[in-house]
């Protein structure tokens, strides 16, 4: 029996909780460094081509044979040392699939010849959820955006956006990513003020103090 969330259901302007982790729970990204790799291959992938003329073009063509601006939008991340969460909108069927193999591609590679490893880095194929309601999107993007909440404390962090490696920070304005698409996102808390789905008028707040059980919510995500 496959892992669950291996077989995907793609579907054209779907919405999908991608993730994956290390083979064995092992870590796949061991420093700076790596996070920053996976993050460039992201920029590489999902920016507008116009907006990537200050990387080599022979450099950008070697790591990337297909930019996926138009087709991707990358609506929330993070990446925690065993594993990553994208929460990814794509435009056709098969665009997450063309698009998750690439990445996964080329990350393997770097991280192998980078450390010196062979063999198999992720545990299995990326799993995907589709997303099927606003409540269950908006309670996803808390979720992605809480995972770092054990581990900023052994990194003397107070704060969830104190985190270098997700998203959240665009979130509340304090950085602006290009390729990453948070108004989506944030447009319904400017329209659904105390609306009982959100049960709050800002998004730090719903991700910091919300105080209901989001995993019962989120039923069937697990790293398997």
């Amino acid at each position: 029996m496959p892992a669950k969330n291996v077989i995907k259901e793609y579907v054209k302007d779907g919405i999908y909780h991608v993730y994956n982790r290390g083979i064995n729970k092992q870590n796949i990204f061991l420093d700076g460094r790596d996070y920053a790799t996976f993050l460039f291959y992201l920029k590489l992938y999902l920016q507008d081509p116009e907006k990537l003329k200050d990387i080599d073009p022979q450099k950008r063509k070697s790591l990337v044979r297909k930019n996926f601006f138009g087709n991707i939008e990358l609506l929330c991340y993070c990446l925690m040392p065993n594993h990553f969460h994208l929460l990814i909108k794509q435009k056709g069927e098969r665009d997450i699939a063309e698009f998750m193999k690439s990445l996964g591609t080329n990350y393997s590679m770097y991280f192998n010849d980078r450390h010196d490893r062979i063999g198999t880095l992720f545990q299995g194929p990326y799993k995907a959820i589709l997303v099927k309601n606003d409540s269950y999107l908006l309670h996803l993007s808390r979720y992605i955006h809480k995972n770092p909440e054990d581990l900023i404390k052994g990194e003397n962090l107070d704060k969830l956006f104190e985190y270098e490696w997700s998203s959240y920070t665009d979130y509340l304005g304090k950085k602006e990513t290009k390729w990453v698409k948070p108004r989506f996102i944030l447009d319904y808390f400017d329209q659904n003020k105390d609306n009982s789905m959100i049960g709050s008028d800002s998004y730090q707040k719903f991700v910091e103090e919300y105080i209901h059980d989001t995993e019962k919510i989120l039923e069937g995500i697990t790293l398997e």
